[in-house]
């Protein structure tokens, strides 16, 4: 059966983005890319945790991974990733405003959804057919899906710093059971994974 699967970049106290995010600064100035430094720089080192990442048949995602903007919808922003993004699959983008469909280079089609997240999921499940649904962030989204007990594997990709401040992941999350997956270490990451426990 296809699993709802979810990747974050977060430092080792589990700050995933800052709260002042803008388009000069995507993940917010006081986080930067500090957290991705291991897939910008190091990209050839951790390929198969990128395919992984990528390896669904329908994205979901929060407003704010999608833009920086707030309020009415800037119709001329389409996404931080440029005119070929590299979900090349259906993107199922959460928000409290309509706006239409934007196709992308590559099969990417953004859909603009604001019926909330199980909503996303149901019509990202849809499109999917027999491939797994990711939840591509931010770090808000991914807990309103944690909260729900909708996402079958996690995977986090832990930088070895700590930021100190900004969102984190499990903000507002109950107690739930995980079973630990796999994990690999290496001097810019390292990628836990676990699975949700019965």
């Amino acid at each position: 059966m296809p699993l709802v699967t979810a990747d974050l970049a977060v430092s080792m106290d589990g700050t995933a983005a800052g709260h002042d995010q803008s388009a000069e600064h995507p993940m917010g100035a006081e986080v930067g890319f500090r957290l991705h430094d291991w897939l910008i720089e190091h990209a050839d080192d951790h390929a198969a945790e990128f395919a992984a990442m990528h390896d669904a048949g329908a994205f979901v995602m929060g407003r704010h991974m999608f833009g920086p903007d707030r309020g009415e919808w800037d119709l001329d922003w389409t996404g931080w990733w440029g005119p070929n993004p590299p979900y090349q699959a259906p993107v199922f983008v959460l928000g409290h405003r309509p706006r239409q469909p934007v196709e992308m280079e590559g099969g990417t089609r953004f859909t603009f959804v604001t019926e909330g997240v199980e909503a996303a999921l149901k019509l990202a499940r849809d499109a999917a057919g027999d491939r797994n649904v990711a939840i591509a962030g931010g770090p808000t989204t991914l807990n309103a899906y944690l909260r729900a007990g909708l996402v079958d594997e996690l995977r986090l990709h832990v930088a070895p710093l700590v930021v100190g401040t900004g969102i984190r992941v499990f903000e507002g999350v109950a107690e739930q059971a995980y079973v630990p997956v796999s994990s690999r270490t290496t001097p810019h990451v390292t990628h836990l994974t676990w699975r949700r426990g019965g």
